[in-house]
């Protein structure tokens, strides 16, 4: 080989080093890139202890939340987290009307690993508050894992602007609007009003006078979800409740899942939750209104998705 053609050679070698070396940087960082929804969902034999159940509702929760880059990627040191379950009503978790106490648990331990400062749970129940925080199990559950425990004041929700096409004001607890973050954790499960119970749902738990919602509760929610960007949802599809909810009460309506999906769009999550309780995502009002209106995509699966098999 004369010495131009060797030159040459290595020339075109050193470039062709160069962008396989870009090519796998660039690899790399889409492989690490952080998914905007994770579903996760049990891919091993149900047990038939409660204590099992407990750790599946654990692991599911833990690596759903890592798949979107983890807890650190929306809690910062000094940071103070509103942990928002379902805790409306005076049911058991095997019940499946409020959330799973150790789905709320983890978060809250996920929360301080990532370095909160403080981590509230708290919602604004239709039962009396003070059954439905200790029959949920989600009371004891917070406050064994670190969590404070808000028993919402009434006379403390303050009217807020809201400026919605059908909501102009209502009044919202301002603590949780005082927080860093929110993290919405709803149940999945039937509502005979609203047709499901999903994340956007769930938000009618930090305000009152929600009968105002009732007249127009698709355009209501979707005005209330724009109002409080939400940056973090977990929907719980561990247990669902199929049918008489919200309160449910029948362990003949409630089915086994074994699944939960967390993500940053709230759309995407409630119309994979339609899906789960046996529903076409266009069928539910709200879901549709929350597309409309920019909040979310219904189509989830064309977002950065992960679907984890968990065992």
């Amino acid at each position: 080989m004369g010495e131009h053609s060797r030159r040459e050679f290595l020339m075109g070698a050193a470039a062709a080093g160069l962008l396989a070396a870009q090519a796998d940087s660039l690899f790399g960082q889409a492989a690490a890139k952080p998914a905007e929804m994770a579903i996760a969902k049990w891919s091993s034999a149900q047990p038939a202890a409660e204590a099992g159940l407990k750790n599946i509702a654990v692991k599911l929760t833990e690596q759903a939340i890592e798949a979107l880059g983890g807890m650190k990627r929306f809690v910062s040191r000094g940071d103070v987290v509103w942990v928002k379950p379902n805790i409306g009503w005076d049911r058991t978790p095997e019940q499946a009307a409020n959330t799973n106490p150790d789905v709320v648990a983890t978060l809250i331990r996920m929360c301080f690993d990532a370095g909160a400062k403080t981590v509230k749970v708290g919602d604004n129940p239709c039962d009396v508050a003070e059954k439905t925080y200790h029959t949920s199990g989600i009371a004891e559950a917070a406050r064994a894992a670190g969590a404070k425990v808000v028993f919402l004041d009434r006379t403390r929700f303050k009217e807020a602007r809201i400026g919605g096409e059908q909501v102009k004001t209502i009044p919202v607890y301002p603590e949780i609007m005082e927080t860093d973050l929110v993290i919405n954790v709803p149940i999945a499960k039937h509502h005979r009003l609203a047709e499901l119970t999903l994340c956007m749902k769930n938000y009618m738990g930090v305000i009152e006078k929600r009968n105002v919602f009732h007249q127009a509760i698709a355009p209501s929610l979707a005005d209330l979800t724009r109002f409080l960007k939400p940056q973090l949802c977990v929907l719980d599809a561990i247990r669902i409740l199929k049918a008489n909810g919200p309160k449910g009460g029948k362990l003949e309506d409630v089915e086994t899942k074994l699944t939960l999906a967390a993500g940053t769009d709230i759309v995407a999550l409630d119309a994979w939750g339609a899906e789960v309780v046996g529903k076409k995502p266009a069928d539910i009002p709200s879901i549709v209104k929350g597309h409309e209106y920019g909040l979310g995509k219904i189509d989830y699966r064309s977002l950065a998705l992960r679907e984890l098999a968990v065992s």
